[in-house]
């Protein structure tokens, strides 16, 4: 079995890679990754696509459909990933979340590739009341991310077939420690923060609501979406993946940081506006399809997990917010260095673009 994993070399895809090498040693695993934070590795010793048999390197927006020659499954995480960079490259987010990745579908439906596994986020659901969400309710995306996965889920449903079987896992937060740790997600913010100054500042009032997962967990979905049968969800489906008991309000995160860590002060800004971004899961139907890839990370364990993550590297960092660990941050750096022009494409020394 040849599996291709898009968007490979970011905060998911070394965890994905190293599941699929354990559960399918004789298959061939192969990256495409476009390499903006190919050097944000946050682990010691070798880098984590060592274990890949082949690492190809190009942009989505123009990807060669050489490379799905022979794939059999496709697990496509590319895209720009949360919303800060969305909002500040809305017009690159779209192009590469939605357009790029529905091109590569028909594409790999052309060649004759049998699953596509496409990591959408539950973050679709946007500002909803307290009522567990559930696939089939109204959708409500405010943000170029969350938007551009309503589009793709969208786009995608009308390919599917007997003969190209179609999964949309909508994630719950991630969280956790990988090979290339973001702190840009609130638990790791969280615990970052508790980690290098003993404090936990929350920019909201700490009310919303967000559901988490593991990217352990995350793998063990993307496993199971690669081989599920027709008869679980039928050739497109599209499923919130996560637990029913990882629905939390964010100030209890701060808490629960605050409980497994000693000495650590919560701060809460009761002045701040908003944050419309708030909503529970219902995650039942993923309990029915996957009984045996269900969540088996909880809250302190992941807590825990990273903060021996971040022992092990170290981590002194107070000021991690303006860091590499901030995916955001590190397109920024890209850009004052002339790497990459205002529509994220790789330039070469002369300023060329190479795209």
């Amino acid at each position: 079995m040849k599996i291709l994993i898009t968007g490979n070399m970011g905060y998911i895809g070394p965890v994905v890679y190293q599941r699929l090498r354990e559960t399918r040693p004789k298959a061939l695993l192969a990256g495409f990754d476009m390499g903006y934070f190919g050097n944000c590795v946050t682990t010691p010793g070798a880098l984590p696509e060592c274990i890949l048999d082949v690492q190809y390197f190009g942009d989505m927006r123009a990807f060669p459909h050489d490379i799905l020659k022979e794939v059999d499954a496709i697990v496509h995480l590319a895209g720009i990933s949360n919303d800060p960079m969305g909002n500040k490259f809305e017009k690159v987010t779209l192009e590469i979340n939605h357009r790029a990745s529905i091109e590569l579908a028909r594409k790999a439906k052309f060649q004759g590739v049998r699953a596509f596994v496409f990591a959408s986020s539950c973050s679709m659901y946007g500002s909803a009341d307290d009522r567990p969400k559930k696939e089939d309710d109204a959708l409500n995306p405010l943000t170029a991310y969350a938007k551009s996965k309503v589009y793709t889920e969208r786009d995608l449903q009308p390919l599917a077939d007997k003969d190209f079987k179609v999964t949309c896992l909508r994630f719950s937060t991630a969280c956790g420690m990988s090979e290339r740790l973001r702190l840009d997600l609130v638990l790791n913010d969280f615990v970052a923060g508790a980690f290098a100054s003993k404090k936990i500042t929350i920019l909201s009032d700490g009310t919303p609501w967000r559901p988490l997962i593991n990217v352990k967990d995350m793998a063990r979905a993307i496993d199971w979406a690669i081989d599920r049968e027709l008869s679980d969800g039928g050739a497109f489906l599209a499923v919130n993946v996560g637990s029913d008991e990882w629905n939390y309000q964010v100030r209890d995160l701060a808490q629960a940081v605050a409980s497994v860590i000693p000495g650590v002060e919560v701060s809460i800004n009761p002045n701040a506006q908003p944050d419309k971004r708030s909503y529970r899961v219902n995650f039942e139907l993923f309990k029915q399809l996957a009984p045996n890839h269900q969540p088996r990370f909880d809250l302190n364990a992941t807590i825990r997990g990273l903060w021996d993550g971040l022992t092990a590297l170290r981590f002194k960092d107070a000021d991690f917010r303006n860091s590499h660990y901030m995916r955001l941050k590190v397109l920024d750096s890209l850009r004052e260095q002339g790497a990459l022009d205002e529509n994220l494409c790789w330039r070469n020394k002369r300023g060329t673009d190479l795209n």
